[in-house]
């Protein structure tokens, strides 16, 4: 069996300087200057825990109504750390740059060489950290702790979707943010794994491929769309979710990632605008008590490419319309952002879609998202 990253409930209490405020990987500097909310229900218990690493798993016993919940970056970790800095396009930024458009929030020791990786593989960490928050909550309503995998991990062990990580899974995250010039694809053992395991009653598969900016060859669309969002850390194409997608094309899954699209805000506020909700087609309630998801700059539309009548979109997310867009000058004012795919056939499982990014504190939240996660951990 191979080594393997794992990460369990609160394992990164103990940073808690670090994860205290929202961090940046692809933040922009409005992100970065917001004031960090104390949103976490009273209720959570946050154990400092000693964090651990490369270690095997140890299964996680089935519990009848308590999901088991894992975390799987579908990315070459060192592909994306060794990409060349000299590059412009598909590749994560560097925290010198993360330092230079944030500054000086990240000018402290923590941040420092000797305590905190540089160059690329720095900001990657950031998005392990800031998946944390999720892992208390949904850990802490589910009695399990949230494992977390990588495809290629740092020390270059590749780990596939098998049985070693279904086999004691009951809701299983794919998250789409390798660039697809890393050349991550989902292969026909992996499909049929994943098909198999949604075969079983109560299992669930969220899918949240990211955006995929500057998709077309002509510079001045790939112009509007930076303008568009607004982030200097994006460059003016960043591809996203490969392997994401080749893994929803052999299960059938009809729908594509477009496009890096800015929400819009309440008036007057930098407070993402409420979700159009299909509450009526929500007939699992996965979306109760939800008004807003969190805010980021550049957000996929999960666009339908086939037969839609076995999706269901659940929500939209209303567009900033201050800058043009290709997508809203084609008369589009919202994008599709939470889509639900029923259980169907042999298929006995839920499958879900949803930007990796709303399970991420990266970019915020309230109240509103962590109700969100509670009920993904507690609807089956």
């Amino acid at each position: 069996m191979r080594r393997r990253d794992f990460t369990r409930l609160g394992l990164a209490m103990g940073l808690s300087p670090i994860v205290a405020k929202p961090t940046l990987a692809q933040m922009s500097t409005e992100e970065l200057k917001k004031t960090p909310q104390a949103w976490m229900s009273p209720t959570i218990v946050v154990k400092n825990s000693p964090r651990t690493y490369n270690q095997i798993n140890v299964p996680r016993t089935y519990t009848a109504g308590r999901r088991r919940f894992t975390i799987y970056w579908s990315w070459s970790y060192p592909w994306e750390a060794n990409r060349d800095v000299a590059e412009l396009d598909n590749r994560f930024s560097t925290m010198t740059e993360v330092r230079r458009v944030a500054w000086p929030d990240y000018e402290g020791p923590e941040w420092s060489e000797r305590e905190f990786l540089q160059g690329i593989a720095g900001s990657l960490e950031l998005f392990h950290l800031a998946m944390v928050r999720f892992q208390n909550v949904v850990g802490e309503a589910t009695g399990h702790p949230v494992a977390v995998y990588q495809r290629i991990d740092q020390a270059g062990q590749r780990l596939p979707l098998d049985e070693r990580i279904l086999g004691d899974t009951d809701t299983l995250m794919v998250f789409g943010l390798d660039h697809m010039i890393t050349e991550q694809e989902a292969s026909p053992a992996e499909i049929e794994a994943v098909r198999q395991f949604l075969t079983r009653e109560g299992t669930c598969l969220i899918i949240g491929p990211h955006h995929d900016v500057g998709a077309s060859a002509d510079t001045k669309q790939r112009q509007m769309e930076y303008a568009h969002h607004g982030d200097p850390l994006v460059p003016r194409q960043q591809r996203f979710g490969r392997y994401t997608r080749s893994l929803m094309s052999g299960l059938g899954v009809p729908v594509e990632n477009r496009f890096g699209l800015r929400p819009a805000v309440v008036e007057g506020t930098n407070q993402i605008a409420p979700l159009a909700a299909m509450r009526d087609l929500d007939t699992r309630g996965w979306l109760t008590g939800v008004t807003t998801f969190n805010f980021h700059q550049h957000l996929p539309h999960y666009a339908l490419t086939a037969d839609s009548g076995s999706v269901r979109v659940l929500a939209r997310q209303p567009i900033d319309l201050s800058k043009p867009h290709p997508f809203t000058e084609a008369g589009n004012r919202e994008f599709n952002c939470f889509l639900w795919m029923t259980p169907s056939g042999t298929r006995a499982g839920d499958i879900l879609l949803a930007d990796l990014t709303t399970f991420s504190t990266l970019f915020g939240g309230d109240e509103s998202l962590a109700r969100f996660w509670v009920n993904l951990a507690t609807r089956v």
